[in-house]
């Protein structure tokens, strides 16, 4: 192997260094896991341009520029995704903010490593993903490196194209509204698995005041079934909406069954052994504040893929 060869080879060494953090980043940024991989790979090609080019002796702090760069691309995904939704005449795709689900991350609960996966759901639940989603571009960026992975205002505003002080505010701006309507989620998976156990009985049984009881009053059901221009994505808000929903498919409910989503427990729809519903559910102080559920199953294909292989 040449010198070349041998330093591509240690690159890359370096950059899989990093990829568990890029990965992270990317995640939080766009809530989807085929766009992040993509976005880290993208910053991978960069890289290697990089590394092959005249500026190869700027990148002194390898961990800072990647993390940096995949903000970039990011941002420009996101501002293209915000773009394409206003640019649309559909008025059921300018909805799509309030009724899609961003991609989680589903585990088996048997084989499921507790400590990483209570910091995962600690971190990245999907009700935080959700606000995450109804933030603009530059706000959701300036937030994610800063308040989650602690990057510098100094390095974040090059990116936004705005001064140190005004990505603080950015920043600022979205903490204010994440805190206002992300709620703070039990992160005690037992606790989490009591609530979600007694549902899935009060499903099945069809027993409508049993759900009452598990839900908060101001509950919100989030349904993305990926076809928003047929009415079945949707929102449903208060106890009574959505006990309604839930006992209306209490038949399906029989084939349901528990795994970790985002770390904490869920239920997942599994008739004849193919994925077709997973409920994500956020509980505070005992009851139920969010369900977000996703039935499109060429998501669900690619999501509940862990759960079976070996």
């Amino acid at each position: 192997m040449d010198g070349n060869g041998s330093a591509q080879v240690a690159l890359a060494a370096r950059f899989e260094e990093h990829r568990p953090r890029l990965n992270a980043v990317a995640y939080r940024m766009l809530g989807s896991l085929s766009e992040s991989e993509d976005a880290v790979q993208e910053a991978w090609f960069r890289l290697s341009r990089t590394a092959a080019g005249p500026e190869a002796g700027e990148v002194r702090n390898l961990g800072g520029w990647l993390t940096t760069v995949v903000g970039r691309i990011c941002l420009d995904l996101l501002r293209s995704r915000k773009s394409r939704r206003e640019d649309s005449l559909d008025a059921s795709l300018r909805a799509y903010g309030e009724t899609h689900v961003p991609d989680p991350v589903v585990t088996r609960v048997d084989t499921a490593d507790p400590e990483q996966e209570v910091l995962l759901a600690d971190s990245v639940g999907l009700a935080l993903l959700v606000v995450l989603d109804t933030l603009a571009p530059a706000e959701r960026l300036a937030f994610v490196l800063h308040d989650m992975f602690a990057v510098p205002f100094d390095d974040i505003a090059p990116v936004v194209e705005r001064s140190a002080a005004t990505t603080r505010q950015l920043a600022s701006r979205a903490r204010r509204r994440v805190r206002g309507s992300a709620p703070a989620a039990e992160t005690d998976v037992a606790k989490q698995r009591e609530v979600v156990e007694a549902w899935m009985a009060a499903t099945r049984a069809g027993d409508f005041d049993a759900l009452l009881e598990l839900l908060d009053p101001d509950v919100v059901l989030r349904a993305d079934t990926g076809e928003l221009s047929s009415g079945l994505s949707k929102v449903v808000r208060g106890a009574a909406a959505v006990a309604g929903q839930a006992a209306m498919f209490a038949r399906g409910a029989a084939d349901q069954h528990m795994v970790l989503v985002n770390g904490l427990p869920g239920l997942v729809g599994l008739p004849g052994g193919e994925a077709v519903s997973l409920g994500a559910f956020t509980v505070v102080d005992g009851r139920i504040v969010e369900i977000d559920i996703i039935a499109d199953r060429e998501r669900l294909r690619h999501l509940t893929r862990s759960l079976t292989d070996a």
